[in-house]
């Protein structure tokens, strides 16, 4: 079926309002990289969904999360895949659209609830097109252990004058790594640490867009200042930090052995389960009072049509319940720190959640700033920068020469750049 049909098909779809009678039960397969959501999906999500529409029955059938992209691409190729795809953000999801594996559905009632940072991840780079429903962000910040707070007389900083003071205090008393980060898989150094704490320094979606304009540069001041800031972590990451791995920095955090943990709400659920006292959590401070914060919310998942489904009438239906604050609020609270990124409020149950998705109201949104077609040319800015934050905190490379190294392998193969 071509793009035109399926989307002449769709619009006749919506115009009838999606309600035409269907004889029998119509049978949705879902494709997703979630398995360790396949128990909420089966017991939450889905009877929630059927109870309301029961002629549609709806499976979920996840692939390994390493191993999806490849199975995903055998079975559109083979034309075996289901009837909605779970989508990754950005050039692997927008690869699957051009090659004409998902549907345009830009004109679903449901997209209506989406701003536009939301639905980024998902639409074409003009942003004319969207062809998978936002689902859920992960908002970045720091996790702290409250316990350890109210030993040391300290609480949640402002401001980043507040935040050196507070690790430096931490550091002092000892009884506490100040922040458990590792530099040895390397992306948590620019996860965890450059984007995390960037937003306030070149702006949000202001800074962003402008970079992929090319009207700022890697080497601007408002991009160099997040490395000077790394630049004075490394005191603060205990010793061997530089051999710490990921899972290292998890467990030093949930044993109690370091006070903050930077990072984001993906950790939630996990946390909850390992960690024995209670959490807390801040957004990245700010360089002066009075200044607007900014967190980077990061589009994490949606769900799109497969354009050859032979149900798009149910898989539309399926969307737009996805859209809706039904599903927001379901998929949050099954979910701890995956937060909706409709425009519906959400009242979440878990309390490290809401304090994570209470910033939205505070902060300005934005997200990771090497996602959005900066990395789809060689060097790949989004590793590169993995590198080059690890070097900065290790003091390997200096902020401006760590800036100047990643502007040089953009303006090789990035337009607006050159």
């Amino acid at each position: 079926m071509t793009r035109l049909k399926m989307t002449n098909m769709i619009a006749a779809i919506m115009l009838s309002g999606g309600t035409a009678a269907m004889a029998e039960d119509v049978h949705l397969t879902i494709e997703s990289w979630r398995n360790d959501d396949l128990i909420i999906w089966q017991d939450k999500i889905i009877p929630a969904f059927e109870a309301d529409n029961p002629t549609i029955k709806v499976k979920f059938t996840p692939s390994a999360p390493t191993e999806y992209n490849a199975v995903l691409n055998s079975k559109l190729d083979a034309g075996s895949a289901g009837d909605l795809i779970t989508c990754r953000p950005f050039d692997a999801s927008l690869a699957l659209f051009k090659a004409g594996y998902l549907a345009d559905i830009t004109n679903i009632e449901g997209m209506n609830n989406f701003a536009a940072v939301a639905k980024s991840g998902w639409s074409t780079d003009d942003a004319s097109v969207q062809y998978c429903v936002p689902m859920a962000s992960v908002i970045h910040g720091f996790i702290y252990n409250k316990e350890a707070f109210a030993e040391l007389d300290i609480t949640k900083p402002k401001t980043e004058a507040d935040f050196l003071a507070l690790l430096e205090k931490i550091k002092a008393d000892g009884s506490y790594i100040p922040m458990a980060m590792g530099t040895n898989d390397q992306w948590e150094a620019s996860t965890m640490g450059y984007n995390n704490i960037g937003p306030n320094y070149w702006k949000g979606e202001e800074g962003r867009l402008a970079l992929l304009e090319g009207d700022q540069r890697l080497t601007d001041e408002t991009w160099v200042a997040p490395f000077r800031q790394l630049a004075k972590w490394g005191a603060y990451l205990g010793d061997g930090f530089e051999a710490q791995t990921y899972p290292d920095s998890q467990n030093l955090f949930t044993l109690g052995r370091a006070a903050i943990y930077p990072s984001g709400s993906w950790e939630i659920s996990g946390f909850n389960a390992q960690a024995e006292f209670e959490m807390g959590a801040f957004y990245p401070a700010v360089a002066q009072a009075g200044d607007t914060c900014y967190i980077s919310d990061h589009t994490d998942i949606g769900i799109g049509m497969n354009a050859k489904t032979a149900h798009p009438e149910a898989a539309i239906k399926f969307l737009n319940w996805v859209a809706s604050a039904e599903f927001a609020t379901l998929y949050a609270n099954a979910l701890p720190g995956f937060f909706p990124l409709s425009s519906a409020p959400v009242e979440l149950e878990d309390p490290l959640a809401q304090e994570f998705i209470s910033w939205r109201s505070e902060c300005e949104s934005t997200i990771r700033s090497t996602f959005q077609r900066l990395s789809r040319g060689t060097p790949n800015l989004e590793n590169e920068t993995w590198n080059a934050a690890v070097a900065v905190i290790k003091g390997l490379e200096s902020p401006e020469d760590a800036g100047a190294r990643l502007q040089a392998g953009l303006e090789k193969w990035y337009a607006p750049h050159q």
